[in-house]
């Protein structure tokens, strides 16, 4: 990813109607866009551009958007946004489970796209300038490389996408400090609208705890607070 002011934008979508009028909208707000129609294009777009941000279509021809994504996480921390079709939450939800950051379901306004893609690439610029000078959070039997955004777990590397990355630093900064929903989705996020999009928050939290914490004796853990929110809570 382009450590210059992010801008560069790959769209993976086989509707042409659809990505001309996402990447003419893109295009006139100052990004740089360039389009591929099937997930074989993308994956060699991915790989050959470098992009900031990639909005990837849920349908296509060929390998589909779910396997797209999957390969795309295990090789690059780049902020997905998927772009789905139907109108079913547990397509979206799955997208999440397999590394997607955000989801919109179509059609939408290409105005609350662009502030989509605003949003996340301004999150990712903000905690790139915030994070980066803490180089490390160590605590027993985990170690934080935030730099390398790299986690090791009882000695163990454990691959995390940029939101599990973002949300592990972002709750043990502040170690058995509670967090609202609300606040991770929009410090996270960098989304205020709230309602639906706080699930979003228990997906990736619930994922996060099966990569760190499922299977291994540890003395700390990512605890719910009902009807609050969550914390990386310290065993005393």
């Amino acid at each position: 990813m382009s450590f210059l002011e992010p801008r560069r934008i790959v769209i993976i979508e086989d509707d042409l109607q659809c990505s001309k009028l996402v990447a003419t909208k893109l295009e006139a707000e100052g990004f740089d866009v360039e389009v591929a129609e099937t997930g074989e294009d993308g994956l060699e777009m991915v790989e050959s551009e470098m992009p900031d941000l990639l909005l990837l279509d849920l349908i296509l021809p060929g390998i589909d958007g779910l396997e797209v994504c999957r390969r795309i996480r295990r090789k690059y921390d780049l902020p997905i946004i998927m772009l789905t079709a139907k109108d079913d939450e547990i397509d979206a939800v799955i997208g999440l489970e397999v590394g997607a950051d955000d989801y919109i379901t179509k059609p939408f306004g290409t105005r609350e796209l662009v502030a989509r893609v605003r949003a996340m690439l301004r999150r990712v610029k903000i905690n790139r300038e915030h994070t980066e000078p803490v180089e490390h959070l160590s605590f027993a039997e985990i170690e934080i490389d935030i730099p390398k955004r790299s986690v090791t777990v009882q000695g163990e590397y454990v691959h995390l996408t940029p939101k599990e990355f973002g949300l592990l630093v972002y709750l043990a900064a502040k170690p058995n400090v509670v967090f609202q929903r609300e606040e991770i989705i929009r410090d996270i996020w960098g989304r205020t609208d709230g309602g639906g999009d706080l699930r979003t928050v228990d997906t990736h939290i619930k994922r996060l705890r099966r990569k760190i914490e499922e299977g291994r004796a540890v003395p700390w853990s990512i605890a719910t607070v009902w009807g609050v929110g969550y914390k990386f809570q310290i065993s005393e």
